[in-house]
């Protein structure tokens, strides 16, 4: 009996050697398994960066493609062959100075060029893959989307007012589009504000753009113009608050940007002529070369050179309304063709009788000459019945983002 248990013992001593043994390897490995490093490569353009010596510069003055992939030990035999593949994919004579260039080479003693990416803009890339075989593509980097609010009041210019808010110039002409056919932009005076709810888009904390604006409210002369971007039947266009479109049959100005320097009048002193005779247009003034926008669809009537208009262009729009715009340096659209609205038409230019570069814009209606500001022309199909109950679901969420006034109009 006592072997018997002096056996029982000696087994169960055994076994709990071996648990605690077992138990204390098991901790061990954990521990290990906690403390080991994890490596995490470096990936930039899709590429594990860690196998290469990086070399990171820009395009200098007067350098090319192979100015940069010689030093780098790569033979114009196979820098010709690049410039041939690369035609379809990427031209690399639009390689221009200023831009960013990575160099990837070889870690060995030679340190030969494996890979050349260009970056065209903040967020392309072309990769030219000399590895293996020859391999050329484009790539595109991650960009974040960050919806941003701004309000302001112009106190001199929107340029300025935006720069004083830290935010991009852009944005003004991205707002001038949105309300192209609703404010004349060269009116705007001291006084005017705004409140834009739009995009931003950036590269890691890089900003790169002006996204989409999103919704808006430009106070123009003490009267509100709301513009909210909407998608209806697969096309984008802004709505003011009503659910009736901005976009109309008439741009309100021939330009994009410039600045209005004498209105329509019955009496204006001629700068040139020296007396007071009636002026039936509007004067944008702008370096010459500016584009000439039709501000209609239409067909152009007349396109020529006269002493007093210089060179010009004229359209028929429709029975109602037709459009003359002067003083050109040089004509594009010709007689007989047909144009869309927003269609460069001429450029800028003084030819005629003028002082110095701007185009007179000319705007008739049924035949008689009119101040093409005063007028309110057809406006563009309105939020569609079946489509108003998620126009105003989504302009009630907006405006919660834009903080406005809250006497807004309903549908």
């Amino acid at each position: 009996m006592k072997k018997i248990i002096l056996i029982a013992f000696v087994v169960l001593s055994v076994v709990t050697l071996l648990y605690t043994l077992t138990s204390e390897e098991t901790e061990v490995v954990i521990i290990q398994e906690e403390n080991e490093e994890i490596f995490l490569p470096t990936v930039e353009y899709g590429i594990a960066m860690d196998s290469f010596m990086v070399y990171k510069d820009v395009i200098e003055p007067n350098q090319f493609l192979a100015n940069i992939l010689l030093k780098y030990h790569i033979p114009y035999t196979e820098i010709d062959m690049l410039v041939k593949m690369s035609k379809d994919v990427f031209d690399v004579k639009k390689i221009a100075s200023g831009k960013k260039y990575t160099i990837l080479c070889s870690k060995d003693s030679i340190g030969k060029a494996q890979c050349f990416i260009y970056e065209p803009n903040q967020t392309e890339y072309v990769v030219f893959d000399m590895r293996d075989s020859i391999s050329i593509y484009k790539g595109q980097k991650e960009v974040e989307t960050k919806i941003k609010h701004i309000k302001g009041t112009i106190n001199s210019s929107l340029y300025k007012t935006l720069s004083d808010k830290k935010a991009s110039p852009v944005l003004a002409i991205e707002m001038a589009n949105v309300y192209a056919w609703t404010i004349d932009f060269y009116a705007i005076q001291k006084g005017d504000w705004f409140d834009v709810l739009y995009e931003e888009k950036y590269v890691g904390d890089q900003f790169v753009g002006i996204g989409k604006i999103l919704a808006a409210n430009f106070n123009h002369y003490g009267k509100d113009y709301y513009a909210y971007r909407f998608e209806q039947d697969g096309i984008t266009n802004f709505f003011d608050e009503k659910g009736n479109s901005l976009k109309r049959a008439f741009l309100k100005s021939p330009l994009e940007f410039g600045k209005l320097t004498s209105g329509f009048t019955m009496k204006r002193f001629h700068p040139v002529q020296k007396i007071n005779k009636p002026h039936l247009g509007t004067d944008y003034a702008a370096p010459t070369g500016t584009p000439i926008l039709a501000t209609g669809d239409g067909v152009v009537v007349e396109s020529a050179h006269k002493v007093y208009n210089g060179n010009y262009v004229k359209i028929k729009h429709n029975s109602t309304y037709t459009t003359q715009y002067l003083h050109m340096s040089k004509r594009l659209a010709k007689t007989g063709q047909r144009v869309k609205q927003g269609d460069v038409i001429g450029y800028v230019g003084s030819t005629g009788l003028a002082t110095g570069p701007h185009v007179c814009y000319r705007f008739w209606k049924n035949g008689a000459q009119t101040n093409h500001l005063k007028e309110e022309t057809p406006p563009a199909e309105p939020v569609k019945n079946e489509h108003k109950e998620r126009f105003i679901l989504l302009k009630d969420s907006l405006n919660k983002k834009m903080n406005p006034p809250t006497d807004l109009v309903s549908l």
